[in-house]
């Protein structure tokens, strides 16, 4: 029986030392963690944009509230240079149909639309209101959309208000109103919290398409910039191309959705290459001699202004 113990344990010994292995493939799994990318359109809400026809006077007015840290709205820093892009508002439209362009220009000579506000007069009282996202920016149809009563705001009456010139901001990048800081963006989680307060009492609703009955065309439809380095939900080829050169600073690398390589010089767990499910992670040993204990690599996926004759 003396002699037989010895044999058992030998026998038992790669069993055991496979469940050790099995514990530290586990703890790999329970320590990964995902990266969240944050799109450049979380940066702007399109249904907190249309609340503030409620409250603009005017086209000037209507710059000012976008770009106020005070309202804070305006969330956006599309260059990711740490500080929020300032919106320019430029008035369209003819008739029963007028609008509004928001861009941002990220260089004297890169302008980017970021979304339009169009609101369509159905007979003497009634005005419906949708704000459109550039689909570069939040993808395809992203639309929100609401009625007023023509009295229920300000700058319903001023847009409808006979033969005026159209609202054309003199403002842009380097040139700011007097009473204009340049402010750091929020996080994205104290963004979200304070527009989902803003948005509670909101009667503007998601759609998929525009209800106009005839189509406006902005004047700064298909400008876009290339040089934006914040994740877009549909991105040109140009843009494409300058995100892979300077990928935005939330992508680690790797890219996005790719394991990004862990700064640790200690030993790390990895997935195998594998597509095979009943394949266990296969242990990578760090190049680094300087550790001697292993350890699990987490994966990481308003102011001033100028006028320009009306028309479109």
């Amino acid at each position: 029986m003396k002699r037989l113990l010895p044999l058992c344990l030998i026998l038992f010994l790669p069993f055991l030392t496979n469940c050790g292995n099995n514990d530290r493939y586990n703890n790999y799994y329970e320590v990964s963690v995902a990266q969240t990318t944050h799109f450049a359109a979380s940066g702007l809400d399109l249904q907190a944009v249309g609340g503030l026809v409620q409250k603009a006077k005017d086209g000037a007015d209507l710059e000012r509230l976008l770009n106020d840290s005070k309202t804070g709205i305006n969330n956006l820093d599309l260059d990711e240079d740490g500080n929020i892009d300032y919106i320019k508002v430029t008035e369209y439209g003819e008739g029963d149909i007028r609008g509004f362009s928001l861009t941002v220009e990220l260089s004297e000579e890169e302008e980017q639309e970021i979304a339009t506000i169009e609101v369509e007069k159905t007979g003497t009282e009634k005005a419906t209101v949708q704000t459109h996202g550039n689909p570069h920016i939040y993808g395809h149809n992203h639309y929100h959309r609401s009625s007023f009563g023509m009295t229920d705001a300000l700058l319903l009456g001023w847009m409808f208000s006979g033969n005026r010139p159209h609202y054309h901001s003199g403002w842009g990048h380097g040139n700011y109103p007097g009473n204009y800081n340049r402010y750091p963006p929020r996080s994205f989680d104290n963004y979200q919290r304070d527009i989902r307060n803003r948005n509670a009492s909101s009667t503007f609703k998601p759609a998929t398409s525009s209800t106009l009955s005839s189509k406006t065309s902005s004047p700064n439809a298909g400008k876009t910039a290339k040089s934006i380095r914040a994740p877009l939900k549909n991105p040109t080829t140009a843009q494409k191309s300058f995100q892979t050169r300077n990928p935005s600073k939330q992508v680690k690398s790797g890219g996005f959705g790719r394991p990004g390589s862990s700064s640790s010089s200690k030993p790390s767990f990895a997935s195998s290459s594998s597509s095979s499910s009943s394949k266990k992670p296969s242990y990578k040993p760090s190049s680094s001699k300087s550790s001697s204990s292993p350890s699990f690599r987490k994966s990481s996926f308003g102011g001033g202004s100028s006028f320009r004759s009306g028309g479109k």
